[in-house]
């Protein structure tokens, strides 16, 4: 028998009559406009395959997320890719979640991911492990360029004032300008400029050798010269309170006896650091260690701790406010000894450099950048200390009878 439908009516074994049913979809039209769709039937079975008389389920008319008309995959859970680790759903054995092995962690196992060793990153697929790039402060980077520039600039100048002081050694105004302890105090500024090549050379035990030789031997000259100078005024106007006797040791020779005891303690200390701790090279991970791993790099630098700076720095300090204490103590002397007061004015000045630079260069991290810091403050106090050597030219000395 056929019904009204065109179809056969018939009856199961329970008398019933087979379902007959329309699959609808909720879709959004191009018009976004949602609604249900007719997408195809149920009779008695569901066939899946394309029906032109939509009797059946049509899959091509199945619309999905972003209107992708691809079938979703009938799976609880997906193979994860390269990286991820699979985290099991609890209570169900046979699903995961897969989580991607985040920072320097890398894919050890199908569910578990493991820290990198401190030297090491995260690979491209994070299946693995592989060394940090190391670098270190080259010559063509902008933090060196500009201090070599002002160095060379720095080292011409003074080497041109040595040649011109060797040539006109024994006229009038280089002899009153006190030759011996210029010559000493031109020593320090140029080792103060030349120090910038060392800091910027690639480190290793030679170069870290004589970064901790000269760090701060350029300033100990510098500063050492300037005690004697204004020690030597302050004994000379004492003495002539007292009577008119020349005090002992104002002599060029004891000046640089004197100048040389200062500078060999500087010395001394040193050498006692190399025996302490000799000098070696280290990779420093931990300054440029970002979030992102494939930014991570490895810094090669001198092994040189804030404490060991400290003490290396410190004695120039120490020699500086000895020399800022008796420029304080010859300021009041006459207008014709013109030599103390522009060292006073030095050392001031020189103190409140001291006081910015310490908190700016401890108060950061250390990077390539900050070994520069240090040359900063060597051409400020150079150009003091060039300053000096102008009012130096015009010394008036004192005779005693």
């Amino acid at each position: 028998m056929v019904g009204s439908a065109g179809t056969p009516v018939v009856f199961n074994e329970n008398g019933d009559a087979p379902g007959r049913y329309d699959i609808f979809q909720y879709q959004i039209s191009n018009r976004s406009i949602a609604e249900y769709r007719v997408i195809g039937s149920w009779t008695n079975k569901l066939h899946l395959k394309f029906a032109p008389r939509k009797r059946f389920l049509q899959v091509e008319a199945m619309r999905w997320k972003m209107g992708d008309p691809s079938l979703p995959a009938s799976v609880c859970s997906v193979p994860c890719r390269a990286g991820e680790r699979k985290k099991v759903v609890k209570g169900v054995p046979c699903c995961w979640h897969c989580e991607r092995c985040e920072g320097y962690h890398y894919q050890a196992s199908e569910f578990t991911c493991e820290l990198c060793p401190y030297e090491m990153r995260p690979d491209v697929n994070r299946t693995g492990c592989v060394a940090i790039p190391i670098i270190k402060l080259e010559w063509h980077s902008p933090w060196a360029i500009f201090p070599v520039f002002i160095s060379m600039l720095g080292i011409i100048a003074t080497s041109f004032v040595i040649v011109t002081f060797v040539r006109y050694n024994d006229t009038p105004i280089v002899r009153a300008s006190g030759r011996e302890m210029s010559y000493v105090l031109l020593t320090g500024i140029f080792l103060c400029y030349a120090i910038t090549f060392l800091m910027i050379a690639t480190p290793d035990v030679g170069v870290c050798s004589f970064r901790r030789i000269f760090l701060g031997l350029g300033m100990c000259f510098s500063y050492a010269a300037l005690l004697t100078k204004t020690n030597r005024i302050h004994r000379i106007f004492e003495q002539g309170k007292k009577s008119v006797t020349a005090p002992r040791f104002i002599s060029p020779a004891s000046q640089l006896v004197i100048t040389f005891s200062l500078i060999s303690v500087q010395l001394m200390g040193v050498f006692v650091w190399f025996a302490v701790d000799p000098p070696h090279t280290m990779v420093d991970y931990g300054e440029q260690r970002t979030q992102d791993p494939t930014s991570a790099r490895g810094v090669l630098k001198c092994d040189i701790s804030d404490l060991s700076l400290i003490c290396s720095l410190g004695y120039s300090i120490l020699l500086m406010v000895t020399c800022t204490v008796y420029a304080i103590k010859t300021r009041g002397v006459p207008e014709t000894f013109n030599e103390a007061k522009p060292i006073g004015f030095t050392m001031y000045t020189t103190c409140i450099i001291w006081l910015a630079f310490i908190p700016i260069f401890f108060g950061t991290s250390q990077s390539a950048e900050r070994r520069m810091e240090i040359d900063q403050l060597s051409w400020g106090l150079i150009r003091e200390q060039a300053a000096i050597k102008a009012a130096d030219a015009q010394e008036v000395e004192l005779v005693f009878p």
